[in-house]
């Protein structure tokens, strides 16, 4: 029996209204929209007409030419089927099964290139001179020259899958088409799939160009009307059983379609990330069409779409699917199905945001995290590191754990996490990692790996050479812990590390425990801009506010799951902290996170003023008092402090100040500039002041302050432009309220401590 949907049905009305905007545009002539969630169909309409000459109405079992779609619901699923089966290996060369595909250079490109688009090769074969048949398209792909050698370029193309329908034939002895329809769409009960249908079934295609049943793709065509590229056929009904089959681990009704360990390959990023876009085996991962990289839907759900106007969208994680189809190209070459597409999917996005993350972390314990630790003390808040401690490490039990920490990383009296670890029954600690600042907190600029001194263990720098864990460095590890201090601010490094480490140990089905700690600026400010997804940075993991108002615990949870991490994480929490606590109010002793970070008065001051650090003005670094003040020879400081004094900033008050860094910008120059003095940190707004000072510099000295170095760590770029138009920093404010009272719900569902 299906379970009881979380997405209601209900919430998808206005998709109804959506199509039939778009179909009164001529975007598209017709489509069939429908919706999956927890095994239930939720959703599932046809709209508008299949064909115009004569007039026949769109139906929901109208067969379309899904073109593209079919790398990912055909060609790639029968190789990872033969994979599976033994009979060919993905990592081999494409030439140990067709010899003659390695001259002119392709010798080198393995079936796994193929499948992730990395091969290097053309993205199509030339169309002129006009050329038919199947075999002169193979004769056509072994002439080809790479244009740059695999592994190194993402260059989406039909040739790559081309060839690996090739490879079906070869490997199998069956042409794709057969084999597809034998060991796929049967199995599947996918009746109205196939790459040539039989005539009875032709009055039902929506035509893509004269009658019904002629394969759009112009390489498919030349080749007979079956290619890996595209030329299969199927309805909305057939693709929601292969999703289903896909979130149910591979399982149809009647038969095991895909192992476990396909969905894995089919599922999870297989491409060489830094180089370009997240592939699996046959699907994009990136953020769905039309959504604009919404933080809803973040990398992790898998899509492909028909160059035709269809879409198949999948989502292991909320177990939902959506499947829109039409026959844009049916109208014409410039119609498109993108506009339909993306607002299908936003309003979807906007319905699963609002399902609880409890309710569907329920559905997956796999992400749930570790909560059984509820435990109390007496006198003040103990970090993770000493709740795991009362109770004997019994999460960590049988681990070979690499540590994330550097100074901060002590229990409430003063012991180093480290030595704890090191000690602890029943854990075996084999290497440590750093990040910036190195394992002392005091570093600057790139930090080199070493040993630690008291265990002799080795310490892997996450700020040098590599700013991720890198395999080798994760070798005869299975357990990942983090415990470093953060500052509680979007652009401190820490966080980043920590997203860059889970993002290793999920690539390596590893564990990943956070010991928290508290966010020194509380836990309930939530101020400043949201960054602009496209300027994220090792200075901006995630679309964070300035101030999140959140421990790194509760970030990590977030992390898991808005990025679709599927990373098996567990958070020891703390005992005895409240969301409103300042760090001097919870009993701990301050340990300077980083060098310049000295006291909880520059924490505070921190969000606001490092705003001005990338640009050429000192924020105090290599003085007594970094964060406290600002300036550079280039400034009055006295006229900077009366124009920043009439501006009423509650909390803080500024004098004028002369400084002389010894290190850092300005080294060795006399500054002119101002004192920032906090006088209450209740009402202080440190975004809002660090937004102040950077319009005050752009209005006082516009030819000498470089405002435009200033946008990495605010991290949005309608602000810089708001400054230069002149408007007032209270009304810029007050326009990132909104999106802060968004990113506020989001955050709610992770929170671990009561206010």
């Amino acid at each position: 029996m299906a379970s009881e949907p979380l997405l209601q049905a209900e919430a998808l009305f206005p998709i109804s209204q959506i199509v039939e905007e778009e179909i009164r545009s001529r975007n598209i002539p017709g489509a069939v929209v429908l919706i999956g969630h927890k095994g239930n169909v939720l959703y599932r309409k046809a709209f508008g007409v299949r064909q115009l000459q004569p007039l026949r109405p769109m139906t929901v079992d109208t067969i379309f030419d899904i073109a593209s779609m079919t790398k990912a619901v055909a060609t790639a699923p029968a190789i990872l089927q033969l994979a599976e089966a033994g009979k060919l290996d993905i990592a081999a060369p494409v030439a140990r099964y067709w010899p003659r595909f390695q001259q002119r250079g392709k010798k080198s490109i393995t079936i796994r290139d193929l499948l992730i688009h990395y091969s290097g090769l053309p993205a199509t074969l030339p169309l002129r001179p006009p050329w038919s048949g199947y075999e002169t398209g193979l004769r056509k792909i072994e002439d080809l020259k790479p244009i740059s050698p695999p592994g190194k370029v993402f260059l989406y193309g039909d040739v790559n899958f081309i060839i690996l329908g090739e490879l079906v034939r070869r490997v199998s002895g069956m042409p794709l088409d057969r084999y597809c329809q034998a060991h796929i769409f049967e199995p599947l009960g996918m009746k109205d799939t196939g790459f040539k249908l039989p005539p009875e079934k032709t009055a039902r295609i929506a035509p893509t160009k004269g009658r019904g049943g002629e394969v759009y793709d112009p390489l498919a065509e030349r080749m007979g009307g079956v290619a890996g590229n595209a030329g299969l056929f199927s309805t909305a009904d057939d693709l929601a059983l292969f999703a289903q089959a896909v979130l149910k681990g591979g399982q149809s009704i009647s038969a095991s379609v895909f192992s476990p360990k396909m969905i894995e390959q089919m599922t999870l990023p297989q491409s060489p990330i830094p180089l370009g876009p997240l592939r699996s085996m046959g699907w994009d991962l990136g953020p769905p069409l039309g959504t604009g990289g919404s933080d809803r839907f973040p990398a992790g759900s898998m899509s492909h779409r028909g160059y035709t106007g269809t879409f198949l969208w999948i989502d292991p994680i909320s177990k939902t699917y959506v499947i829109v189809l039409t026959h844009r190209v049916y109208l014409n070459e410039k119609a498109s199905a993108e506009p339909l597409r993306g607002q299908i999917l936003t309003r979807v996005s906007h319905a699963i945001g609002r399902l609880s993350v409890d309710q569907i972390l329920r559905e997956e314990p796999k992400l749930a995290p570790f909560s059984d630790l509820s435990v109390s003390f007496s006198g003040g808040v103990r970090p993770g590191i000493d709740v795991l401690a009362s109770r004997k490490f019994s999460p960590l039990w049988g681990s070979r754990v690499g540590l994330i920490t550097n100074h901060t990383g002590r229990s409430f009296d003063g012991r180093r996490t480290i030595d704890l670890l090191y000690h602890a029954p029943g854990v075996k600690l084999k290497a440590l990692f750093s990040p910036e600042h190195g394992p002392g907190g005091q570093g600057e600029g790139k930090i080199d790996s070493g040993k630690d001194p008291v265990t002799g263990l080795p310490i892997h720098s996450l700020y040098g050479k590599d700013l991720k864990p890198t395999p080798q460095m994760l070798s005869g590890l299975d357990t990942l812990v983090f415990d470093l201090q953060d500052a509680g601010v979007r652009f401190y490094t820490y966080i980043t590390t920590m997203g860059y480490a889970m993002e290793a140990a999920a690539e390596k089905n590893m564990r990943f425990f956070v010991l928290d700690r508290p966010n020194p600026i509380t836990g309930t400010r939530i101020q400043g801009p949201i960054l602009e997804p496209d300027l994220k940075s090792f200075t901006g993991y995630f679309p964070l506010p300035i101030r999140h108002g959140m421990t790194v615990g509760e970030l990590a949870r977030m992390f898991n799951f808005e990025n679709r991490m599927e990373l098996r994480l567990g958070v020891i929490p703390m005992s005895g902290y409240r969301r409103g606590l300042w760090y001097d109010e919870t009993g701990l002793r301050w340990v300077n996170p980083s060098p310049n970070l000295r006291s909880l008065d520059q924490a505070i001051l921190y969000p606001g003023v490092a705003l001005v650090e990338g640009a050429n003005v000192s924020v105090g670094r290599g003085t007594p008092f970094p964060f406290e003040i600002v300036g550079a020879p280039w400034i009055q400081g006295e006229d900077l402090a009366d124009y920043l004094t009439q501006r009423n900033i509650p909390g803080v008050k500024f004098s004028s100040v002369f400084f002389t860094p010894e290190q850092n910008r300005f080294k060795g120059e006399r500054c002119r500039g101002i004192r920032l003095i906090l006088t209450d940190r209740e009402v202080l707004d440190s975004p809002r002041l660090g937004l102040e000072i950077v319009a005050a510099l752009w209005r006082l000295y516009p030819q000498e302050f470089e405002i435009d170095k200033t946008l990495r760590l605010i991290g949005a770029r309608w602000i810089l432009q708001a400054i230069r138009e002149g408007l007032d920093p209270r009304e810029i404010a007050a326009r990132w309220e909104e999106p802060l009272r968004n990113f506020e719900r989001m955050r709610s569902r992770y929170l671990l401590y009561l206010d």
